[in-house]
């Protein structure tokens, strides 16, 4: 693959919205949008918002809002335009005709952003399949911008092919990741497989980007994964064994995060990944409680997964980032099973964390105390295995045997 290009002078851009009716929290949306861009390594300029009953069919805004953008470029110097929505072809070739600058809209940012932090070989297709998938749709419009096919800010990122790129070498490229991706899921399947052997539970964290799953999950298991301020710091999963109480034991997986307006693109790329919460037995979800957008984020969250099919799970919601607050507050989730009150920076919360999910762990439990005869020492190796051994004393009759079963593996000891 052909070296990446990366742009050298910080990018300036304008953001731009469209607020469809008036409750519709459109600043708050540009607000998280500027947290792309910051992302991005770009810099905001200014924004603009426009009140319209739609979103103009041909040019995202209308011809006197145009104007106005035109004039705002010129005198902040910026070199391009971020909308808030994701542009069909036609939007795109006409702002940049109109415009005469770099045309981005929401989409394509959250591309780039995943570019930037895709690390495994999983990420990078994954990133890349949606990338070729949103192009391909807007070859037609890009025309004359077909030398920026490899991103929007920046130009950067894996899936950045040659100018004379066309849709029928788009579908080549897109059948072979698929195939690619198809063995990863293959071998994604396996690892399930491997762990649901081990009979070990499987936590998976969720919660909106930057809500601190990376960093709950590097306190409680020392995973070493990256914690930064930007969103979208992890795309891979990562999944650590956590002990509980007794020398119980489960795996705890980190997902990407999730975002309003994630692009469908990514939501069928990165469905793989996505899924781990879907086959995970507990949900954890990783609330920013000092974020005032925070109700927001958790119905995006519960919408996303209600899109993966997450259903029927003991949901744990952790309130993190206690300690930026200026004051304690009560916060609940009335869709989880239990609400906390953490912090990954104090450890807050995490004790009791640790509490709740053994006490979900046990529900699937038999507790035993038996006495079981030399003849039978292999059966103390299936419980040594698939459940948990508390006390193991050999005596004159036998050996006994205090421990914690599934349900599973009951009938068989």
């Amino acid at each position: 693959m052909a070296a990446v290009e990366i742009a050298k002078d910080k990018e300036r851009v304008l953001l731009v919205g469209i607020q469809l009716i008036e409750n519709e929290k459109t600043e708050e949306s540009l607000d998280e949008l500027a947290e792309l861009v910051k992302t991005a390594k770009a810099e905001v300029t200014g924004l603009v918002i426009q009140n319209r009953e739609a979103i103009h069919p041909t040019t995202y805004v209308g011809k006197g809002k145009l104007l106005e953008i035109k004039d705002m470029l010129w005198e902040t110097e910026a070199t391009g335009i971020v909308c808030d929505d994701e542009l069909s072809s036609v939007q795109l070739h006409n702002l940049e005709k109109e415009l005469e600058c770099k045309v981005v809209d929401r989409t394509l940012l959250i591309l780039d952003i995943f570019a930037a932090r895709a690390t495994s070989s999983e990420g990078k297709i994954q990133v890349e399949l949606a990338q070729l998938k949103y192009r391909a749709a807007r070859l037609v419009g890009l025309r004359d911008s077909l030398s920026r096919l490899g991103g929007g800010i920046g130009t950067r990122g894996p899936g950045e092919k040659k100018l004379e790129m066309d849709r029928r070498l788009i579908r080549e490229r897109i059948s072979k990741l698929k195939s690619e991706l198809r063995e990863v899921e293959q071998h994604r399947e396996l690892i399930r497989t491997s762990r649901a052997a081990s009979h070990l539970k499987v936590a998976a964290l969720v919660g909106y980007t930057s809500a601190g799953k990376s960093s709950i999950e590097n306190t409680l298991t020392g995973a070493g994964i990256l914690e930064d301020a930007m969103l979208f710091s992890t795309l891979d999963t990562t999944t650590r064994v956590l002990e509980l109480e007794g020398k119980q034991e489960i795996l705890l997986t980190d997902t990407v995060g999730f975002i309003r307006k994630l692009p469908h693109h990514l939501i069928e790329a990165f469905k793989s990944t996505l899924e781990e919460a879907k086959y995970a037995d507990i949900i954890i979800h990783v609330v920013d409680a000092s974020n005032p957008q925070m109700d927001t984020q958790m119905y995006v969250v519960y919408e996303t997964l209600r899109q993966l099919g997450v259903e029927g799970k003991p949901i744990i919601t952790l309130f993190n980032k206690q300690d930026k607050l200026e004051a304690a507050g009560r916060f609940r989730d009335f869709q989880a099973d239990y609400s906390i009150l953490t912090s990954a920076k104090t450890g807050q919360g995490l004790e009791e964390l640790k509490t709740t999910l053994l006490e979900i762990v046990r529900r699937d439990q038999i507790y035993i105390e038996r006495l079981y005869p030399f003849s039978d020492a292999g059966k103390i190796q299936l419980i040594r295995r698939c459940g948990q051994l508390l006390e193991e004393e050999y005596t004159a009759e036998g050996i006994s045997v205090k421990a914690y079963v599934t349900q599973k593996i009951y009938s068989k000891i």
